[in-house]
């Protein structure tokens, strides 16, 4: 606010600046007159004549303020000269050309034209009294209409600069809000991949944890295998982690690797994981032809698997799930059920301790509404367990005409 205040002063000040300066030149083209001799036979200019011109001028300085005053002004003072006082001639009525460019170039529609008409009137009499040249007359209209001409151009040109500048201000305050849009987005974003993995990777640590003492006394094996998959599933997680904040930091050197992030490929080593030492039964299955998805459908496919995976282990306290992946010709239905209690059950020494927060339903179904999909999570079929389906549009098939031209 004290900025935009401090550029309305500056640009007042300039203006009157402008308006003394012109004021000032119009003064000296006034005085040429009076520094050259008169003829002979014509008294010698006095200092009340000097005086009624700068009369005249002074006004100039208002002229963005009051424009048709001051133009009246002008007037009045040039007529009282020609009407008192046998003073030096002008070339040109300067003072008067310069209020009538104020007024087109600054007064509404009603006064400029009323002006306009005004001086139109009165440049007769003007010529009449002075050398009654039809010459004269035809040159004042000329340079009368010339400066009103010259106004409006500048009124157009500065609307235009304004629309300009208006419409500049607008894309600016557009791509402002985009980009903070854009911002948000991305912030919502990371936030869902980096819940998705620390979630999955600590309840999946923290069931075979608990798993594994009893497995020592009971199973040897079977807590060796908790073991690995505590430490694969570490492992996992912290090269997502660093894969994702490697992108996030602006100082990865430019030939860092890129790994693409998890997709329909790693959803067998999920599920095996999610399985080793202790954890859940977890059945996997495909109906219908499979079909590659674009990388970013993929990937969206494998964090809604794992977030459901991750909600069944930390609520659920189920001891078996089951993933199922069903294509159709225009969608991927993913179905993840459970023979827990579902959400909100009351964890057991097999699930993670502490009630869910509900960002992880959100996060499958913002997932995706990315897609153009659906997402649904409630209980299970009769009741039983509980049931998270997501459905992901596909892109359309390559018809057996189009693969036969490409073959060719």
């Amino acid at each position: 606010m004290g900025r935009e205040r401090l550029a309305a002063r500056l640009r007042a000040a300039n203006g009157w600046a402008v308006d003394i300066g012109l004021a000032l030149l119009v003064q000296v083209a006034m005085s040429i007159p009076f520094v050259v001799e008169r003829p002979d036979g014509l008294r010698p200019a006095t200092w009340a004549d000097y005086a009624l011109t700068s009369l005249a001028v002074l006004p100039l300085v208002w002229r963005r303020r009051a424009p048709v005053a001051v133009t009246l002004a002008v007037l009045a003072a040039g007529a009282a000269y020609k009407l008192t006082l046998d003073g030096p001639g002008q070339p040109l009525p300067y003072p008067g050309l310069v209020a009538l460019y104020s007024v087109a170039a600054l007064s509404p529609v009603r006064r400029r034209i009323s002006v306009a008409a005004l001086v139109a009137v009165l440049i007769v009499p003007s010529v009449a009294l002075n050398t009654q040249d039809a010459k004269e007359l035809m040159f004042s209209f000329f340079v009368f209409g010339a400066a009103y001409a010259l106004g409006r151009l500048t009124h157009t040109r500065q609307a235009y600069t304004t629309a300009v500048e208006d419409r500049a201000a607008q894309l600016e305050r557009a791509n402002r809000i985009e980009a903070e849009q854009a911002t948000a987005r991305e912030r919502a974003r990371i936030a869902r991949e980096m819940h998705d993995i620390l979630s999955h990777a600590v309840s999946i640590m923290i069931v075979q944890a608990e798993a594994g003492p009893v497995a020592v006394r009971a199973a040897p094996a079977r807590a060796e295998a908790a073991f690995e998959a505590i430490s694969e599933t570490g492992r996992d997680a912290m090269v997502q982690l660093r894969r994702m904040l490697g992108v996030l930091r602006e100082e990865t050197a430019p030939d860092a690797p890129r790994e693409p992030q998890p997709g329909m490929a790693a959803l067998p080593a999920l599920v095996e994981r999610v399985s080793l030492g202790g954890g859940p039964s977890v059945a996997y299955e495909t109906k219908g032809t499979a079909r590659p998805l674009p990388p970013a459908a993929g990937t969206t496919v494998y964090r809604i698997v794992q977030e459901a995976l991750t909600n069944a282990v930390k609520h659920a306290a189920a001891s078996t799930i089951s993933v199922q992946l069903s294509y159709s010709v225009r969608e991927l239905t993913i179905t993840v059920r459970d023979d827990g209690g579902g959400p909100g059950t009351v964890p057991t020494r097999r699930t993670a301790p502490g009630p869910g927060t509900g960002h992880g339903l959100i996060g499958i179904r913002e997932r995706a509404a990315a897609h153009g999909g659906t997402a649904s999570a409630g209980p299970g079929p009769d009741g039983r367990g509980f049931e998270v389906r997501a459905v992901i549009p596909l892109p359309p098939a390559p018809s057996i005409a189009s693969s036969a031209e490409v073959g060719r």
